[in-house]
This record gives structure tokens, sequence and C-alpha cells, in this order.
């Protein structure tokens, strides 16, 4: 995502318009065209290929073209990085995971804990593009937005001591004006991060602590999603970067303290979803759940930048995993873009699973 301005290899650490699902590939550089919604002509110009991104999510690799016409005026430049290149930039090993590494059975021990049932409000569902950003746009740029781009909903990150971007627009007033315009907000907490993972973030997961922490933040998203209006009943995503999945230990720290926080968020009647790397975070996830453990997320976002704006193709994990309108996709990162008049950097996601209810 576009919390990036931190230490994620793209993204929030890093959706445009059409009644469809977005999701991400990778694999080899791929020219995408963006349908837009709304009355009137112009061009939009997007600008994706096969390129990792440099770990302040700017991205540093020559860009091939594409172009599409929709309302209003856009235009895009970037380069998307193939997962592979992606998340190999974050997810080296370091004297980090290297201490990870050598963490003894004793610490990665976790007393047996009880799943929390599901909430009981089925989850509101929105199905089409959205887009995230590293900071929420004013009301102004999402009303222009709202008229001539081609999203229909709009990532914002709620809180995690791990937020690198400030929210000077995220208020509860906000949300409720957004959603009145008729956005869907997806919420995304950047929650603690892993041992093994390289870089200076101020909360991180331990063996030791992974099951507390998970615990604490979980209530802390619920709670930050609460004070801006999103009730229960509203999907909360878990923002995990990129790690090394090869250190086992480290793998095992990270699981316990997602389940630990999908638990917490369930508990106070919210759905859990995560956002990560096709080939590291979220593929450590994906493996688990086909593996049948136990407080996994319900709805899973994962970063691929292949340019397949939706979310079954090339989805790169067992194709009867998080269906039922349970995925989202981020496909290309790093536009700029300007609708209206109003210019904001954005990622591209491909969505069709559950938003946050508002109201």
């Amino acid at each position: 995502m576009s919390n990036r301005r931190r230490s994620k290899p793209r993204r929030r650490y890093g959706l445009v318009s059409l009644v469809a699902v977005v999701v991400l590939g990778g694999g080899a550089a791929a020219a995408v065209a963006a349908t837009s919604g709304g009355s009137g002509s112009g061009d939009s110009r997007l600008v994706v290929s096969d390129a990792t991104p440099a770990a302040d999510g700017v991205s540093g690799a020559a860009p091939a073209t594409a172009s599409a016409s929709g309302s209003g005026t856009a235009t895009a430049t970037a380069s998307t990085k193939s997962s592979a290149s992606a998340e190999a930039s974050t997810s080296a090993s370091s004297s980090a995971g290297a201490s990870a590494g050598a963490t003894s059975k004793a610490e990665t021990a976790t007393t047996p804990v009880k799943s929390v049932p599901l909430p009981a409000r089925a989850p509101a569902v929105f199905t089409g593009r959205a887009f995230d950003a590293c900071s929420a746009p004013t009301l102004a740029t999402m009303t222009a937005w709202r008229k001539s781009s081609p999203y229909g909903a709009a990532a914002v990150y709620v809180g995690g001591r791990n937020r690198g971007c400030s929210q000077p627009q995220l208020t509860n007033s906000w949300v409720r004006s957004v959603s009145s315009a008729g956005w869907k907000l997806i919420p995304l907490y950047v929650g603690a991060q892993p041992p093994c993972q390289t870089g200076g973030n101020p909360e991180r997961i331990s063996a030791a602590n992974a099951v507390s922490l998970g615990s604490t933040d979980g209530a802390d998203s619920a709670a930050k999603a609460s004070a801006l209006g999103m009730r229960a009943g509203s999907a909360v995503y878990l923002d995990m970067e990129s790690y090394d999945i090869s250190n086992k230990p480290c793998v095992a720290a990270v699981l316990d303290y997602i389940k630990s926080w999908d638990r917490a968020v369930h508990s106070k009647g919210y759905w859990a979803g995560f956002y990560g790397f096709s080939q590291s975070s979220a593929a450590a996830v994906a493996t688990a759940k086909g593996a049948g453990t136990a407080d996994l997320p319900d709805a899973f976002w994962y970063a691929r930048y292949d340019g397949n704006a939706d979310t079954s193709t090339g989805f790169p994990f067992a194709g009867g995993l998080w269906t039922g309108h349970r995925r989202g996709h981020q496909y290309a990162v790093n536009f700029k873009e300007t609708y209206g008049g109003a210019s904001v950097t954005v990622d591209h996601d491909a969505w069709d699973g559950p938003v946050a209810i508002v109201g």
C-alpha cells in the first residue's frame, strides 16, 4: 500500500471505475488499460513495468506505457515490480533474522488459546476498482474523484504504531462525508512487523510477545476503526510487509501474532483482513491456511504487480482459498493521477471483498 513512505518494498508500506474485481499478479512486464466511468472523455495513461520499487516506495525502473480513455483526465506514470523482485528486496535475511532463527523452542512455545467466533453480521462487500494512498486525500479531492475517476473504494490507514504517513484528513466527519458520497472504505492497520524484517519499525514482533502484542494491536485496530465511525461488522486489514519466510522461527512468530490479532478483532465484532506480498508475507499465510491452521484472516489482500485488474487471474495460491468475495489484489503502484483537477499518487487495487460499514 501507500503507507510505503516507511520501509516497504512498494506499498502500504506500501481501485478505477467498473464493477469488477481486482487482483495482483506477477511476472513479465505488463501494460494495463484502465477503464474510467462517468461521462466525458480524456486520456488516462498508465505506465506499468516489471520493476522493483525502492524501499521508500518510489519505483525505480524503466516503464512500459499503455493508454485508455475515460472520463476526466488522468496521467499516471509509474513502474510496478514483479512480486519476486519486490519481495526479495525487503525480505533478505539480516542479523535480526539470524537471531530470530536462533530462538529456542522454549521461547516459541505458546499456551493454547480458543478461537473466537466470527462476527454475527455478514460483511459488507464491494466489487470493483479501488485505490490506496499514503495519506487520505482531502474531502474536496474525494468529491472530485467520485464524479470522474474509475474508482469506487479507497483504502485508508486507520492506525498502528508502524503507520508511516500522517492522516490530517482522516476523521469521523471525513469518513461520514465520503461514505455519504458513495465511497466504500477499506480500513488498514499497520501493526507490529516481523522480527527478521529489515528496517527501523518502532513495533516488532518477537516469539515472546507475539500473542500478547497481537491481542493488544487487534483490540486497538477495532477501537481505531470504531472511533472513525466504522461499525462492528466492518473488515479491518492488517498490513504485514515483506520478510524472509525461509526463516521458520520468524514465520512462526508472525503467524502467532496474526492469529492473536484476528481473535482480538473478532472479539470486537469486526472481520479480520490481511494485506501482504504474494511471495513473502501473504505466501506464509496462504501456506498456513492451506494446511488448515485456525484463526487466520477472513479476507485476503495480496500484492502482486502483474497488471491484472482482478482477483482471480493469476491468483498465486490454491484456488479454493478465500473464495466467495474475500479477496483484494494490489496489481500496480505509484501512479500520479488527476481527476476533476485534483491529483493524488495512488496504488491500484482490484477488489472483491469486505469493506467498512459506516453509519
